[in-house]
């Protein structure tokens, strides 16, 4: 959990569904959590307080999630929680390519939210946190964990918390094989419930940004049976 008092965004329509995430995740610790019934209000409430963390419906009365997820990526890597009554995998699959970090379909447990979102929390302060050498150099890529930006040949790469923890772990662990059992226990941690596609579209969407042809990758490249390999040549 972040030192700072931790904030928390919930944009929902359902009345009962704030009030029960509210209770929930101030029992389990979370300092603030701030509610919005729309999405207009959603968007105006995230720049208005900066929340560490957003929960997001899908279904809004003026208008998606997704489109709210968008706008947010366009200036901030806070992660994004989607709840949705929207259960499909197609469904999971967009929300988690247009930036989202977890997806959690209703009805839901609420115990099981404030979890995730507990995760989701100490993903970032790590991410925040000092290092004793917060730069990461191999090959054309630069990681600043301090400042939590990655660049290519000086270009930066706009990437999610998630994807940032990837890219870490992949820049500190270059040219060896990593199961997606390893990447479970590192990046999502305990409080994941996902399955192998959550790990696959993460990899995918992460390819897109930071190779040259996402379709054959000389990076970030799969072994067959085995996981992933980061492959630089100077390392």
């Amino acid at each position: 959990m972040p030192k700072h008092q931790s904030k928390v965004l919930m944009i929902d329509d359902e009345k009962e569904i704030l009030e029960l995430i509210n209770t929930v995740l101030t029992r389990e610790g979370i300092d603030r959590v701030i509610t919005a019934s729309t999405a207009s209000e959603g968007l105006t409430k995230f720049h208005q307080e900066q929340p560490d963390l957003v929960i997001l419906d899908i279904m809004l009365p003026d208008g998606e999630g997704y489109d709210i997820c968008r706008q947010i990526r366009e200036t901030s890597h806070v992660p994004i929680i989607f709840l949705s009554a929207k259960g499909e995998e197609s469904d999971k699959i967009v929300g988690l390519a247009i930036g989202g970090d977890d997806y959690i379909t209703k009805p839901f447990s609420p115990k099981e939210v404030a979890y995730r979102v507990k995760a989701q929390l100490r993903r970032l302060s790590y991410l925040q946190s000092s290092q004793a050498d917060p730069v990461i150099k191999k090959g054309p890529f630069e990681l600043n964990e301090q400042q939590a930006e990655l660049t290519k040949n000086g270009t930066v790469i706009e990437l999610t918390p998630k994807e940032l923890l990837l890219m870490t772990y992949f820049l500190q662990h270059p040219n060896r094989i990593i199961s997606k059992e390893t990447l479970y226990q590192t990046v999502w941690g305990e409080d994941f419930f996902g399955s192998d596609n959550t790990v696959m579209v993460h990899i995918r969407r992460l390819r897109e940004k930071i190779e040259n042809s996402p379709s054959t990758p000389e990076f970030l490249v799969t072994v067959k049976g085995l996981g992933y390999k980061f492959v630089v040549k100077d390392a």
